[in-house]
């Protein structure tokens, strides 16, 4: 039997819930009791524990990427599976779970085992509804909210999730810390273990020690890279990256950040993970490089935005710009992978982590907009 508190309404809704809503007059994040339909074939039924707060929920809000409100957003959520639908096999109720990015699975890219380049994923992901319009969720008033925001909508107690964006974890890890998995951690990890692929003694340089850049600095203290520098304009942020592995930490703000790389790694690194999403450090990533260097970009910026680069220095130098979503990852391998380094201590996520209570939404993305936090993560219960 579910725990979850089911109802059923003249809408078909099933299940009650408690969910932040953006509205297009607040543009806040405003907790409101909602109503949640029963799963279909293809869909889960999760009882969110634990949500990290990522910046693409902040401008998903704001709309720097366009999506219809009023919405419930959060798409790195964690919990336990209460009910699933006919069609799914790999998880069942009682099972713990992240949730991920959806791809639809079909097209080219998630047929040659790509799904982070899912030809379908903006529409699936930021379309604010399933693949066919409808919606799962409905307010206190019985109207249609959008959802299903990276297939998942987990700013709430419960979420109705597709398949395709639902993980399996092991029980006896933390559901607390798991939830930063789904985006920006394994984006992070992601570009260095699955992309970059530094060899042992190969230099990186990472710009924007958040989330993402941090982790993106062990994944490469795992694997042996070095060394691994980091760029940040915050020394806090920058001491967590020297405790995290970093040989160096560089403040953005004292002198040339390119001059002082290149001084550091023999001329330039082998690697370079650009962050921060503001086109001067994309320009300060890829002049960062040696010969044959690879600069991957995670940043997000508002689309449209353009870069400059030398293009001589990228011809005659062979530099390579590659741009990567959430960490070219396929989520069933690498997360459950991440899972196990972090219980070995080789990924020390819970050093990014502060925890709010969810009614306390408010401050957790207000500490992470001013730079408070690394990485948020709501507990639902």
């Amino acid at each position: 039997m579910s725990s979850a508190r089911e109802i059923s309404d003249s809408n078909g809704c099933r299940y009650r819930a408690r969910a932040a809503v953006v509205r297009p007059a607040s543009r806040s994040f405003d907790i409101e009791d909602v109503s949640l339909d029963d799963p279909r074939d293809d869909e889960v039924l999760v009882r969110l524990v634990a949500t990290g707060v990522c910046h693409t929920d902040l401008i998903a809000r704001d709309q720097v990427y366009p999506v219809p409100q009023p919405i419930v957003l959060g798409h790195e959520g964690a919990g336990i599976v209460e009910k699933v639908g006919a069609g799914v096999t790999h998880v069942e109720p009682g099972d713990h779970v992240v949730l991920t990015y959806l791809s639809c699975g079909d097209c080219p890219a998630c047929r040659d085992g790509s799904p982070a380049y899912c030809h379908e994923l903006f529409g699936l992901c930021f379309g604010g509804s399933r693949a066919d319009g409808s919606s799962a969720i409905r307010d206190a008033h019985g109207e249609a909210l959008h959802g299903h925001f990276f297939g998942q909508s987990s700013f709430a107690t419960l979420a109705i999730a597709h398949r395709r964006s639902v993980v399996k974890v092991r029980r006896d890890a933390p559901l607390q810390m798991l939830g930063p998995l789904g985006c920006g951690l394994q984006t992070g990890a992601g570009a260095v273990l699955n992309v970059l692929r530094p060899k042992k003694g190969e230099s990186l340089a990472v710009f924007g020690a958040g989330a993402v850049g941090l982790s993106a600095v062990m994944a490469a203290r795992y694997v042996g890279a070095g060394p691994i520098i980091v760029v940040d304009v915050l020394p806090e942020r920058l001491q967590i990256a020297r405790d995290l592995g970093a040989d160096l930490a560089i403040d953005a703000r004292e002198g040339s950040v390119v001059e002082q790389i290149q001084a550091a790694s023999g001329g330039g690194v082998n690697y370079a993970l650009e962050a921060t999403g503001i086109v001067a450090v994309v320009r300060q990533a890829i002049d960062a490089l040696g010969p044959r260097g690879v600069c991957g970009i995670v940043g997000a910026t508002a689309p449209g935005e353009e870069a400059k680069f030398d293009i001589a220095d990228l011809m005659v130098r062979g530099k390579t710009i590659r741009g990567i979503v959430e960490g070219d990852s396929v989520p069933e391998t690498l997360i459950p992978q991440l899972v196990d380094l972090y219980l070995s201590g080789d990924f020390p996520i819970d050093r990014l982590v502060r925890t709010y209570p969810f009614d306390a939404i408010a401050q957790a993305v207000a500490d992470a907009e001013s730079g408070a936090v690394i990485k948020p993560v709501l507990l639902m219960a």
